[in-house]
């Protein structure tokens, strides 16, 4: 495999030389995270110096949680209103062969424990049919 043109066996660092024309370069990224730098020119040859790397800065139009972006639970309903729809949902993936407590979890947005004790309470108000039937 043929090495890279860019540095040879007779390239070496050269600090840059007086009257060589110099440039600020910084590229600022999407997360607002920055890199500074001097390019200098010589001999047919850019060279980066002083490379500085700055992390995004907490501003006020960025999140301020540790633990990253955490998403809101969509709105559902209390009470009756609540059960019906989870028994609606519930019946629905059971209609479309799916996981019941996954798609009661996607719909509102709760936890595995959250979405069986919604179940369990859909249950208890006669919205779903029981779990075992009682001898």
């Amino acid at each position: 495999m043929p090495e890279s043109p860019f540095l040879g066996d007779s390239d070496h660092y050269r600090p840059n030389a007086v009257g060589s024309p110099s440039f600020h370069v910084r590229l600022t990224f999407g997360d607002g995270a920055t890199v500074d730098a001097r390019a200098v020119v010589s001999e047919g040859r850019i060279t980066l110096e002083g490379l500085h790397a700055q992390p995004r800065q907490p501003g006020d139009d960025i999140p301020q949680d540790p633990h990253g972006v955490r998403r809101a639970r969509p709105a559902w309903p209390r009470g009756r209103e609540g059960r019906l729809m989870v028994a609606q949902e519930y019946r629905a993936a059971q209609a479309e062969g799916r996981d019941p407590v996954l798609a009661v979890m996607r719909a509102t947005g709760r936890s595995r424990r959250g979405s069986l004790k919604l179940i369990g309470a859909a249950r208890d108000a006669g919205a779903l049919p029981p779990r075992h039937n009682r001898r």
